[in-house]
């Protein structure tokens, strides 16, 4: 079973490969049987299920910013999971179907909540 700090150190080591665009660095310490979801609003948007759609979907991400930077601003632990208060900024490097155009800037403040498996992280619920 991982300690805290072992918990934080995957994390750690998942948001700097993000901010990266290093997909294989993201994968590095998910579990095969991993859970993605994105929640707005209250509503899931986005839901994966296994690496190869987690890497699909991250090398997809990977093309709409040509700049993005996720700072954890806090760390929470409890028994069954780990959420990360996180401010993201990011620049678009494509114009999207909502009308933000390539060059704008987001900024956008969120956290994002980790569950471990095996040592793996086995779910990320990212939440804004």
């Amino acid at each position: 079973m991982l300690t805290n700090q072992q918990k934080q150190s995957l994390i750690e080591d998942y948001v700097q490969a993000y901010n990266a665009f290093d997909v294989v660095g993201m994968l590095k310490n998910l579990h095969p049987e991993v859970v993605f979801k994105n929640i707005a609003n209250d509503e899931v948007n986005m839901e994966l299920a296994g690496k190869a759609a987690f890497e699909n979907q991250a090398n997809q991400a990977k093309a709409i910013f040509s700049e993005r930077q996720q700072t954890i601003t806090q760390v929470d632990f409890s028994d069954e999971s780990v959420t990360i208060q996180i401010d993201y900024q990011g620049v678009l490097a494509q114009n999207l179907p909502n009308g933000l155009k390539a060059g704008e800037k987001i900024k956008l403040n969120g956290r994002s909540v980790f569950k471990f498996q095996e040592d793996k992280i086995i779910e990320i619920q990212d939440i804004s």
